[in-house]
């Protein structure tokens, strides 16, 4: 198997070392594991592409390179240039440092880089690891993404539902929970929720020399969400896995609001 792993918090950092682990179990000794990074972190920015100037890519050795862009743009560089001529069978994004569940899915440059794949028709995995109070002390904080990435990987891989020939290809989206590896309670197919009451804000800062600027910043990831959902599971010791694709049509109003729009 030839797989292109990607991230958000960038070329150096230690989930993108775990998920190279993954990544190789899962290629096998006959397959092939490319990384196309970001130089720098780039959480938080979602899908973005740099539309409006270049992006520097740098070959850093044999099959990994590092763009001064974001997850989107590696994946872009990976398809459109360094795999243009054997594209590969799937596209890892993780492991993020911090969770992907709720809200954040809307944020997180790790589901940007696994929906670029998808986009682009390739299979493609968004991998993030819920950090918490528990994890607190460990040797390795990703031990739960670690121990059971490969499993939940193959077994996506075996169920075969990706939607090739939808408009949208679906992608998946998975979420380890704040435990150690020993103390995950199992896999949830579930779907995106939102923690109640958080939002991202911004924090005013005066600077000495008088300019004005702002931290973005985050609320509680401890916050409840509705039974059932991502962030309700992740928060009970389950990994949650959740399909997804690029469409953001609310099916549920459109039928009511092409009836309101029509001529009478």
């Amino acid at each position: 198997m030839r797989i292109l792993i990607t991230n958000d918090d960038g070329i150096n950092a230690p989930g993108l070392q775990v998920l190279e682990e993954i990544a190789a179990e899962l290629a096998g000794p006959g397959g092939e594991v490319w990384v196309v990074a970001p130089a720098f972190e780039q959480s938080g920015v979602s899908h973005c592409i740099s539309y409006a100037h270049p992006t520097l890519v740098a070959e850093l050795g044999p099959r990994r390179y590092a763009t001064e862009g974001s997850p989107a743009d590696c994946v872009l560089a990976a398809v459109y240039d360094i795999m243009a001529d054997q594209l590969p069978d799937l596209v890892l994004s993780g492991v993020n440092r911090g969770n992907n569940s709720g809200e954040n899915v809307v944020y997180s440059g790790t589901i940007g880089g696994a929906l670029e794949a998808a986009m682009q028709g390739l299979p493609a995995i968004a991998l993030s690891q819920y950090m918490g109070a528990a994890l607190v002390g460990l040797a390795d904080p990703f031990e739960a993404a670690r121990s059971h990435g490969v499993a939940i990987i193959r077994r996506l891989l075996d169920y075969g539902d990706w939607a090739s020939d939808d408009e949208f290809r679906l992608f998946y989206n998975i979420n380890f929970p704040p435990v150690p590896a020993n103390e995950v309670r199992g896999v949830r197919a579930a779907p995106q929720g939102r923690r109640f009451g958080v939002n991202f804000r911004v924090e005013p800062y005066l600077a000495p020399n008088g300019r004005r600027f702002m931290w973005a910043a985050g609320g509680s990831q401890t916050a409840p969400a509705r039974a059932g959902t991502d962030v309700a599971v992740n928060m009970d010791g389950y990994i949650s896995v959740t399909p997804m694709r690029a469409d953001l049509t609310c099916q549920r109003s459109l039928t009511e609001l092409t009836n309101a729009l029509q001529d009478e």
